[in-house]
């Protein structure tokens, strides 16, 4: 089975369709899909559920498809970056399903593992537990939370194979690996493609029997958020 695609565009063929839900993977701007998620901007698919831990900052990212208005709906753990997430959602033009960060990765790891619900302390008796069942367990009170499992899952990856295996770099693994596990086909940039077999077994962080579509993409532009520097002291 050959996994490997010349392109964004070509990888995604056959995959969108208007209302789906498509999980991003990244952390800010650390470790997203960038050359996935402007392909699905310039597909012109609508309605989207996104399940992302925030969408990128203005301009980038996801936020390309916020610009569009292509995206229904964000699951999400954190608005603060991206100034079009807040106004959008403020205008009631954005529905967002708010989680904790912990449970959000959870969700999705649950979502992955084939697990429809469980249950949680965090947000117990705040507005996070609104609408949900309460049951306790040895004396404290938990919150059931669903799984999540999409139906394309976009992921960056520092290294990968033909085969499909998978290694992140660093920070930019954080919600990557989750997500590859939670979605009916997974999709996946690379940085670097090497050829089956080159990267150690014991180096794999995703095992190519979850990644269906692969493309190399090269180092491109490392963006930074913020840059923040002290004042050197005079010489």
């Amino acid at each position: 089975m050959n996994k490997v695609y010349p392109d964004a565009k070509s990888a995604l063929d056959g995959l969108l369709k208007d209302g789906m839900m498509i999980m991003s993977g990244g952390f800010g701007l650390c470790g997203i899909a960038e050359t996935l998620s402007d392909a699905i901007r310039d597909s012109g698919v609508k309605g989207l559920t996104v399940v992302s831990n925030n969408a990128g900052v203005d301009g980038i990212g996801l936020s390309r498809l916020l610009e569009t208005r292509q995206i229904k709906k964000m699951i999400s753990s954190y608005v603060g970056e991206n100034k079009l997430f807040a106004q959008q959602y403020l205008a009631g033009e954005l529905e967002l399903e708010f989680n904790p960060q912990g449970t959000l990765a959870e969700r999705i790891r649950a979502g992955g593992a084939g697990i429809p619900a469980f249950y949680t302390k965090t947000g117990v008796g705040t507005l996070i537990a609104e609408g949900k069942e309460v049951k306790e367990f040895d004396g404290e009170k938990y919150i059931m939370e669903r799984g999540l499992f999409a139906d394309v899952a976009i992921v960056h990856a520092w290294k990968g194979d033909t085969a499909g295996n998978l290694v992140y770099r660093k920070t930019a693994r954080n919600f990557n690996p989750m997500m590859a596990t939670a979605a009916k086909v997974t999709v996946a940039e690379v940085e670097h493609l090497v050829p089956a077999g080159e990267i150690d077994p014991d180096h794999i962080h995703t095992p190519g029997i979850f990644v269906k579509r692969i493309i190399e993409v090269g180092t491109g532009k490392k963006r930074i958020e913020f840059r923040n520097t002290r004042p050197r002291p005079a010489a």
